[in-house]
């Protein structure tokens, strides 16, 4: 058996405050939201407030407006997470219990369908403010890898969307039904006379591809190449970058058990066929790819220019 690194002590849970029959608790997962989006204002509002980064030298928004953007893109992050989380993985578990819907503190939050709910938010924003869309895109882009980065590393605090049992020298012992089976011999652990299962810490490997290196490389292109000057030339980028990330962590990370079998017709129809061997991440990222290689190529006269 091989040897794996138990899961630290981590709680979900910040802190938690009791009164009385009224109890309440600060978890990670709330945190790494709010620094994600607060981080995302702030860096918005600096390049709002420096018009040489845009086109014709104007920013698409004053500073002060970026404030009810940052509204819009809370509301489209909870209402098309939570929707694309229950059309993408759970359709017939929520048709059967509507009354759970709204029970976001319970989990369940799918990034494509919050990434859909911002592009929605995001437009009625750029209507209602005559902003230009790409451009607005373009700074919502240069931002998303904050609250993903921040998010990943919540997950594995949460011990949640462990990744695929393995036998590398880093592979975690994460808890509760994680451990319970290796469907296989890669990962079998002995832990002190128990046989457990060890995974590989997928949402480390997100962290550190949609997140760090992702971030990295926006913020690079936006703020010393110039890219913000070819309206959505960085939001391609984006969609490139996370798309080809993300196509590679599903490689490593459990595949999601909601798409097992013909339970999920929605799930089934974007995946084609479970002969294909492709993870519903993959088949959601695949159109990213192209959108974003598109974008790329229609902003290249400018994009592969010194500024």
């Amino acid at each position: 058996m091989i040897q794996a690194i138990p899961f630290p002590p981590l709680s979900p849970e910040l802190f938690t405050l009791s009164l009385g029959s009224f109890t309440f608790a600060l978890r990670w997962y709330a945190l790494a939201y709010l620094a994600g989006l607060g981080l995302g204002w702030w860096v918005i509002w600096k390049a709002c407030a420096r018009p040489t980064l845009w086109p014709d030298n104007t920013a698409p928004m004053e500073p002060a407006k970026v404030e009810s953007l940052l509204t819009a893109v809370v509301l489209g992050v909870i209402l098309g997470g939570r929707f694309g989380y229950i059309v993408f993985y759970q359709p017939a578990f929520y048709l059967e219990n509507p009354g759970l819907i709204l029970r976001l503190w319970e989990g369940g939050m799918s990034f494509h369908g919050g990434l859909v709910g911002v592009a929605v938010a995001a437009g009625i924003f750029c209507w209602r403010a005559k902003a230009p869309p790409l451009q607005v895109a373009d700074a919502m882009s240069m931002v998303i890898a904050f609250g993903l980065l921040f998010g990943r590393l919540a997950n594995f605090i949460n011990a949640e969307l462990w990744g695929r049992a393995s036998d590398v020298p880093w592979a975690v012992i994460f808890p509760g039904a994680a451990a319970q089976d290796c469907a296989g011999p890669a990962g079998i652990v002995d832990y002190f006379g128990a046989t457990v299962c060890a995974r590989h810490p997928s949402q480390l490997y997100e962290a550190a591809l949609e997140g760090l290196f992702m971030g990295a490389v926006l913020l690079f292109l936006a703020w010393r190449r110039g890219w913000l000057k070819r309206p959505g030339a960085l939001t391609g980028m984006f969609f490139l970058i996370y798309g080809v990330s993300r196509f590679i962590v599903e490689f490593f990370r459990q595949p999601d058990a909601q798409f097992v079998g013909l339970d999920n017709p929605v799930g089934f129809a974007l995946a084609l066929s479970p002969s294909m061997g492709l993870t519903m991440g993959q088949m959601l990222t695949i159109p990213m790819v192209l959108i974003g290689l598109w974008m790329i190529w229609r902003a290249r006269p400018a994009v592969f220019k010194t500024p």
